[in-house]
């Protein structure tokens, strides 16, 4: 499988790199529509920050900030691009899938707001199942892996089970980088992504782009960690990531060109 692009399209205030920058569903849908033609595969749409400490947000407040925003790109996305939206919860869910997404990406993978797996499974939709422990808000509380690698992959393939179980046909599973992680469980989980691969036997899709664990190897603020997210996106396809979820598209599609020529048989 051809490693593919999603772009993010966070419609917040508090997101940690580019919250504010995509608040109207105008400019949101503009920046969705420049990330295809930069040769985004898929846009992930987001109404909550999921960063450490974040505060939940309500679902309608959530709905009205993603749903109008996914069927605006719906009408307009080439068909090639496929729309996910980024949420644990089911009630947002259901209505970005009305709306036009065709993937549900939760951080939690179903864990949050078990419902969200049936909504998923009803709607023919895909999933992305993340891996998480405890709630965003304090995920970085008490942080604890005696193997990481091993640790994620067996909870992974919890969610999993639970997913197929509930009818879900198109799974995907993502590691969860900087998700309830110290930078030392981020470095091991892309040193073992070829494990994590294997072991969970669904695609997985990555989360690199311009994390924390980045910005404390390089001493850079969010906006300036491409050349840091490069690094980790190279390590991301060579480990095996069927898709890689990033900010900047254009640099990203040259990285995995690169990348991608390096592991083609």
């Amino acid at each position: 499988m051809t490693c593919l692009i999603a772009g993010v399209l966070n419609c917040t205030p508090d997101s940690f790199s580019d919250g504010g920058q995509f608040l109207s569903a105008a400019a949101a849908i503009d920046q969705g529509l420049r990330m295809a033609e930069e040769g985004a595969d898929w846009i992930d749409v987001g109404g909550e920050s999921t960063r450490p400490g974040s505060v939940p947000v309500p679902e309608d407040e959530e709905q009205r900030r993603v749903v109008p925003v996914i069927a605006g790109l719906r009408a307009r996305l080439p068909a090639r691009v496929r729309i996910s939206v980024d949420t644990y919860k089911s009630g947002t869910a259901r209505e970005a899938l009305r709306a036009g997404a065709a993937i549900v990406n939760d951080v939690s993978g179903g864990r949050l707001d078990p419902e969200l797996l049936t909504v998923a499974a009803q709607a023919g939709a895909a999933v992305v199942l993340g891996h998480l422990r405890g709630a965003p808000a304090t995920m970085m509380e008490n942080v604890s892996f005696a193997d990481v690698v091993g640790e994620v992959t067996g909870e992974l393939a919890g969610r999993i089970a639970d997913a197929r179980r509930a009818g879900c046909g198109e799974i995907w599973a993502d590691p969860g980088i900087g998700f309830g992680k110290r930078i030392e469980h981020n470095l091991a989980l892309l040193r073992g992504l070829p494990a994590v691969c294997a072991r969970v036997g669904v695609p997985v899709m990555v989360g690199v782009s311009r994390k924390a664990f980045i910005g404390q190897l390089t001493g850079k603020p969010p906006g300036q960690r491409l050349f840091g997210t490069a690094a980790a996106l190279t390590a991301s396809v060579l480990g095996g990531a069927s898709a890689v979820r990033v900010h900047d598209v254009a640099a990203a599609r040259d990285v995995v060109a690169v990348a991608s020529a390096l592991v083609r048989d």
